[in-house]
């Protein structure tokens, strides 16, 4: 079957906070000059904020100025931010320490970012952008000379061996004069971009970190609304960098979440029962007595920050958001930086295409050079890598930086690949994790359950191995098979013992937080995109 064709002048790939910002902002110029601009927008989640994951503590400084009227709008922003707390963990107690400058949240808004992207996506449709969820951007599109116009759209209804079945339907042509990649953490297209263009020259490689996230509703007597309480130290150990947060909402919610660097070098460890251990603590569990667990989650955290963002631009198309790495580690936050990316992108790309320039729009890494966003995440740019040294090398170092040299110090420390700093699993301590309770902690299938995931089980799997020998050569025999336990979701089994061991995908469990495909020793996993609409359907998360 042939396929079909479409063409925009913008097309935005990706429907999370960069890529919808840079739609109203492209609607709004187009509207506000009387031009005509076709805007597409696609999203590989069943419908927008689905995939969407996050704290979420967000900084209104880019919304005010991409939508300043938005309180009158009834954005979902409406738990202001009243109290922060700071406690580092030991295995039987809590320190209180003194909140870092950069997380201070004084006129922040504790949210659900899905909520806010859905709400988000409304004001794009409102001002003229079509969007369509469900749809999957598979594989770049380019002209005869080299420069990206658009993309295509996965096939649906292929079979597990790789044949149409009778429910086939083709992808479709997306063409554009310019095209937005907006995939958030680890995007599958981004990732070949990156390649093919060399954008990584003269940048560092960017480093990550795994977010794990359950939405509960708590009793009434623990709640206490627009809390955000940080904790770092127990159960990790002093040489893994991560730490968790408790986020009281409205209605007696509260969002907790834990975040593990990916550079930790013990392939024993596994992120996923290290938040589950976590909420046992005695100063934590209290809140979730007589409560419910209502979402879980979990996806990748683009960590690199400031030296790590590759070059933005290229012909036909340009990288927004966290795709390109925009987070404020020091801060938690990047919806303000990747929304203020995806303004400045619409707003130098229209003026392209104004003057009839549809090429290569530099004029966009300039702008995010002039921009505030430069200097927000170039001021903190050695906090994160300090952390190699260690929690108290690193802590220390982090006070050195935000009171005293502000950002003002004549080094860059470097970043390296998260995937070689693990270490052989002789060398390193096996760790013995609690068995769930069932009351604060819980095993993994139970709470992929509680993600909503789901993929059509007649397709092809779309965690790829480059080579189906290493998972037992190399990662069972050196790294005691790590995959077992970064994966979040219960999809990488090893199955049988000795000559009949065998490596098992469920990619059905797969909540898409590209993990595997960051830290997989050998790098030999590689993660593309399933059907479109297949993966988690998070609510309110």
């Amino acid at each position: 079957m042939a396929r079909e064709s479409m063409g925009f002048d913008v097309l935005i790939v990706g429907g999370g906070p960069s890529g919808l910002s840079a739609a109203i902002r492209l609607r709004q110029l187009a509207i506000e000059q009387d031009r005509e601009l076709s805007v597409c927008l696609i999203e590989k989640g069943s419908e927008i904020g689905a995939h969407i994951l996050s704290g979420a503590v967000i900084e209104t400084r880019s919304l005010d100025y991409l939508i300043p009227d938005w309180k009158s709008k009834s954005a979902p922003l409406t738990v202001a931010a009243r109290e922060d707390r700071f406690l580092f963990l030991t295995e039987t107690g809590a320190l209180v320490l003194p909140t870092p400058p950069p997380m201070h949240n004084h006129g922040n808004y504790i949210v659900s970012l899905g909520n806010v992207c859905r709400w988000l996506a409304e004001q794009a449709e409102a001002l003229g952008c079509e969007i369509f969820a469900g749809f999957a951007g598979a594989e770049v599109l380019y002209n005869e000379d080299g420069s990206v116009c658009g993309v295509t759209t996965g096939d649906m209804g292929i079979g597990l061996d790789g044949r149409p079945t009778h429910n086939y339907q083709p992808g479709i042509d997306l063409i554009a004069r310019q095209t937005l990649f907006a995939e958030g953490c680890r995007g599958s297209l981004t990732r070949d971009l990156i390649d093919h263009f060399g954008l990584r020259a003269g940048c560092d490689v960017q480093t990550y970190g795994i977010g794990l996230k359950e939405l509960w509703e708590v009793d009434p007597s623990c709640h206490h609304e627009g809390l955000i309480l940080h904790t770092i130290g127990w159960p990790l150990d002093n040489k893994t960098y991560g730490g968790s947060f408790l986020y009281h909402l409205e209605n007696h919610q509260v969002a907790v979440g834990f975040v593990v660097g990916l550079d930790y070098i013990n392939p024993h460890l596994s992120p996923f029962d290290e938040f589950q251990r976590f909420k046992t603590h005695a100063n934590i569990r209290g809140v979730f007595a007589g409560g419910r667990r209502v979402a879980y989650g979990a996806r990748a955290l683009s960590e690199g920050g400031f030296q790590s963002i590759p070059k933005l631009t290229f012909p036909g198309g340009v990288l927004v958001g966290d795709t390109a790495g925009f987070l404020n580690v020091p801060k938690i936050k990047g919806t303000h930086t990747a929304m203020m990316s995806g303004i400045l992108a619409a707003e130098s790309i229209f003026a392209a295409l104004a003057r009839g320039d549809s090429v290569e729009v530099i004029a966009y890494a300039e702008a995010v050079r002039q921009s505030w966003v430069h200097k927000e995440l170039h001021a903190v740019r050695n906090i994160r890598p300090a952390f190699r040294w260690g929690l108290w090398p690193g802590m220390t170092y982090a006070g050195l930086e935000a009171y005293l040299l502000k950002g003002r110090a004549p080094w860059t420390f470097r970043h390296h690949a998260d995937h070689t700093a693990l270490q052989k699993a002789a060398r390193c301590r096996k760790i013995d994790y609690p068995r769930p309770d069932n009351s604060v902690s819980f095993d993994k299938l139970s709470s992929v359950f509680l993600s909503a995931t789901n993929h059509a089980e007649n397709q092809p799997v779309h965690l790829r191995l480059k080579d189906s020998l290493v998972p037992l050569t190399v990662n069972r025999t050196l790294y005691d098979a790590p995959e077992q336990r970064y994966c979040p979701a219960g999809v990488y089994e090893i199955l049988g013992e000795g000559s009949a061991a065998r490596l098992q995908i469920n990619a059905q469990n797969c909540i898409h937080c590209k993990t595997c495909d960051i830290k997989d020793p050998t790098q030999n996993i590689i993660w593309v995109v399933p059907e479109g609409g297949g993966g988690p359907n998070y609510p309110n998360m």
